[in-house]
């Protein structure tokens, strides 16, 4: 399996509006994609932070199954966050393998 994971580091002033926005919209859209089995959306816990990191992970069952996704999504769904936040919503994105689940 691959985790699909999304860092977004998001301004006070538009954080409440972000997150509704991305559980009634975005995940939801990414999630009809049919490439990912399973998401979840977590903060990030930091002393001193501003409480407005979260994580978005994206379960999928192969790296060619994300890539179909990359190819046929990823771009337009990047997009539509774009427009709606600009550089108040900051992505980055890391790949992970699970070797075995306990």
């Amino acid at each position: 399996m691959i985790i699909y994971n999304v860092t977004v580091s998001v301004e006070e002033s538009i954080s409440a509006d972000w997150l509704k926005w991305m559980q009634e919209v975005h995940i939801p859209e990414v999630m009809a994609t049919g490439v990912f089995s399973k998401s979840q959306i977590n903060r990030v816990i930091i002393q001193g932070d501003s409480d407005n990191t979260y994580t978005i992970a994206y379960t999928c069952a192969s790296m060619k199954d994300l890539h179909q996704y990359q190819i046929k999504f990823a771009s337009e769904l990047q997009q539509k966050h774009m427009a709606r936040y600009g550089d108040k919503a900051v992505a980055f994105r890391t790949l992970m393998e699970v070797i075995k689940e306990f």
